[in-house]
């Protein structure tokens, strides 16, 4: 079973190279010539995306293969007040670049985790439409590198609105709600205080939506600990993507934070996960939420290095 390595949006090594420089609303409303100020958000754009690339380039040259975007690429993209704005077109430089880079590396694995207020399964028809406009930039991200858009966007479930079973049937009703082209976007993964692991199974068998299985989520949140009895269906989730399944790691920052994310990944854990699903699958995508990003991903690696039961493929991926 080969294991790929990633991490989430920004490096700890690299300086200067935030790809999520922002401008809020209120800033862009002082600047008293909106062309200037969109001017600006084009600047800023342009500079995250470049720092992407940068980012990419670091990937690379350490053998990651699996890497999360960041979501905030562009600066109030959906606000009401840009709303005329092409932001896509004047990013065509930056967004080519990235592509062909892409395209010069094509194992690489790149997907984005759009942020909680994107809410599939709440009755308001405002959020919905919020939430489809930013799945919308999102898809337009991926077209403009290159990028094949199927299942690349992470979602939780949403809302439990005081009533589960309501709140998940209503997930169900909006997505027959959702255009295809959005549908095919999206991956769930199961939470740490709303929707467990078969809660989510049960919309992704329902619906044909790839199950991205969060350990640490689960350990915090499920019906029954012993998330084994489930691993079978969450590759079968996985059995109409083009992509290999991928899984959520992170650690507990102590008993008394168990939600929280440490700075870095305890190995053992992990160990012992992937020794149970040896022989299942042949590889999978292990993507580390850990605060302290590519540090806590070049720890790990070197926690695992005396591990006799891994292989090393190269300096970010393992055999098991």
């Amino acid at each position: 079973m080969l294991v790929r390595l990633g991490y989430v949006a920004m490096s700890m090594s690299l300086q200067n190279a935030s790809p999520s420089q922002t401008m809020t609303h209120s800033q862009f409303i002082k600047i008293p010539d909106r062309e200037a100020a969109i001017r600006k958000l084009e600047r800023i754009a342009k500079s995250n995306l470049k720092n992407c690339l940068r980012l990419l380039r670091h990937n690379v040259a350490n053998d990651i293969e699996f890497f999360r975007l960041t979501s905030k690429i562009i600066p109030l993209a959906n606000h009401e007040d840009v709303k005329d704005w092409n932001y896509i077109r004047p990013l065509a430089e930056e967004l080519s670049e990235v592509k062909e880079f892409l395209l010069a590396h094509p194992k690489m694995r790149v997907d984005f985790h759009p942020d909680h207020f994107v809410v599939l399964n709440g009755e308001d028809t405002d959020v919905l439409k919020s939430s489809l406009k930013t799945l919308g930039m999102h898809r337009k991200l991926l077209m403009g590198m290159g990028i094949p858009p199927e299942h690349r966007c992470v979602l939780h479930v949403g809302g439990v609105y005081n009533d589960k079973e309501k709140a998940l049937e209503q997930f169900i009703h909006n997505w027959g709600l959702i255009p295809e082209s959005i549908q095919r976007l999206i991956m769930l993964e199961n939470d740490d205080t709303s929707f467990h692991v078969e809660d989510v199974l049960y919309l992704c068998e329902k619906l044909g939506i790839p199950l991205v299985f969060d350990i640490h989520h689960h350990l915090a949140n499920h019906e029954n600990k012993d998330w084994t009895l489930y691993w079978e269906r969450i590759l079968n989730t996985w059995k109409h993507s083009a992509l290999p399944p991928k899984i959520h790691i992170s650690s507990p920052r102590s008993e008394k934070e168990f939600k929280a994310h440490a700075e870095f990944i305890e190995p053992s854990l992990l160990l012992d996960f992937f020794h149970s699903i040896k022989g299942s699958v042949e590889q999978v995508d292990c993507m580390i939420e850990a605060k302290r990003k590519d540090e806590a991903l070049f720890k790990l690696v070197h926690d695992l290095e005396k591990e006799a039961s891994i292989e090393w493929v190269n300096k970010a991926a393992f055999t098991l």
